[in-house]
C-alpha cells in the first residue's frame, strides 16, 4: 500500500511539475508566415511534426494532451483578422504577446480522380505562461495548410496561417469537411458561445477557398440552442446535389426543436425564439417544430432564398 501511495505521489508531482514548466517564447522569422512558402514532407505525414515545421517555435507536451508550440515573431507586421464573436478592439495576428499554436485536425480526402490531399487545421491563441487558453468571448484563430500527395511526398499547395476566429475561450471548433461542388471542398464549423449560466447559442459557419484565400462564406444563426429549459433546438445541413450547379451548390439547413411554456419559470435568462415560431410560442403551451431554410451562393456569400418552411407537431 505504501508503495502504491508513493507511486501516486510521484505521478502527481511529475504532472504538477510538467504544468509548471517555464514556457518560453521562441522568436521566428517573418518568412515563416509567407503564404507562398514551399514545404515538402515525406510519407507518412505526421500532423504534430509538420506543425512544428510550419511554426518552428518551442514545443510543449503536457500530460493532459495540452500540446502546443510557443512562438513570437518580432519582425512580423500584425494584420487584422475577423473574430465572429464581435470582440471590440483591433484583433491582430501574430499577437504581440506571443502565440500558442495547437493542431486542431488532420483531415484526409480524395477527389474524383483519386488524388490524395491532407488539410492540417491549427488553433492560435495568445501566449499564456501557464499554457492556458483564456478569454470567454474570444475565439480561437483558425489556420489552414493544404497538402497534395506526389509519390512518397506531401507537397504543401496552400498555406493560410490566419483565417478567422471561432468558438470561446480561444478554442476554435474542429472544422468538418464538406463537398459543396464538383471536387470543391470546404469546411463547416459550429460556433457556440454564451454568458455564464445563460443560453449557449450556436451558429453554423462555412469556410471555403474564394478569391484566392479561405474565408467564411456562410453564417447561419439559430442553428443550436442549449442550456435553456423552455426551448431548445439543433440543426443539420445538406448540400443539394441536383447537378444544376457545378460549384457552390445550394445548402439546406434544418432546425428541429421543442418548446414548453410551463418550463419558462426555470429559465434564468430571457431567450429570443426564432421569428418563424414566435406566434406559436405566444399562443400555445408546447409543441415541436422544424424550420427548413435554403441558402444559395450570391456574389461572395451564401444568402437565404425563398421563405423558410415551418412544420409543427405535438401542439398543445
Amino acid at each position: 500500500m505504501r508503495q502504491i501511495i508513493l507511486n501516486l505521489f510521484l505521478l502527481t508531482s511529475s504532472f504538477c511539475l510538467a504544468q509548471e514548466t517555464d514556457i518560453q517564447l521562441k522568436n521566428i522569422s517573418d518568412t515563416i508566415l509567407n503564404p507562398k512558402r514551399i514545404l515538402k514532407v515525406s510519407e507518412p505525414l505526421d500532423g504534430i511534426k509538420t506543425m512544428q515545421k510550419l511554426f518552428p517555435g518551442n514545443p510543449y507536451h503536457f500530460a493532459d494532451k495540452n500540446n502546443f508550440i510557443s512562438w513570437k515573431c518580432k519582425a512580423c507586421k500584425p494584420a487584422p483578422f475577423l473574430d465572429v464573436n464581435g470582440v471590440e478592439g483591433d484583433q491582430l495576428f501574430p499577437y504581440t504577446e506571443g502565440v500558442a499554436t495547437r493542431l486542431l485536425a488532420n483531415i484526409d480526402y480524395k477527389d474524383s480522380k483519386g488524388n490524395q490531399f491532407k488539410i492540417l487545421a491549427f488553433n492560435h491563441s495568445v501566449h499564456d505562461e501557464n499554457g492556458l487558453q483564456t478569454g470567454r468571448f474570444s475565439g480561437g484563430l483558425l489556420g489552414l495548410a493544404k497538402f497534395a500527395k506526389n509519390g512518397n511526398l506531401w507537397e504543401m499547395r496552400s498555406f493560410q496561417p490566419a483565417v478567422a476566429a471561432f468558438g470561446a475561450f480561444a478554442q476554435c471548433p474542429t472544422p468538418k469537411l464538406i463537398e459543396i461542388g464538383e471536387d470543391q471542398f470546404a469546411f463547416t464549423l459550429l460556433h457556440v458561445n454564451g454568458g455564464a449560466g445563460g443560453p449557449f447559442e450556436g451558429w453554423l459557419y462555412l469556410v471555403a477557398g474564394f478569391d484566392g484565400k479561405y474565408q467564411p462564406i456562410m453564417e447561419v444563426d439559430n442553428y443550436q440552442l442549449t442550456n435553456v429549459q423552455s426551448i431548445q433546438w439543433s440543426g443539420t445541413y445538406t448540400v443539394m446535389n441536383d447537378n444544376a450547379k457545378k460549384h457552390f451548390r445550394d445548402i439546406i439547413v434544418k432546425t428541429t426543436g421543442t418548446f414548453n411554456k410551463a418550463l419558462k419559470a426555470q429559465d434564468e435568462f430571457e431567450t429570443n425564439v426564432p421569428e418563424e415560431i414566435a406566434v406559436m410560442a405566444k399562443t400555445k403551451k408546447s409543441f415541436n417544430f422544424e424550420i427548413e431554410r435554403r441558402y444559395a451562393f450570391k456574389g461572395k456569400f451564401y444568402k437565404m432564398i425563398d421563405k423558410p418552411i415551418v412544420k409543427f407537431s405535438n401542439v398543445k
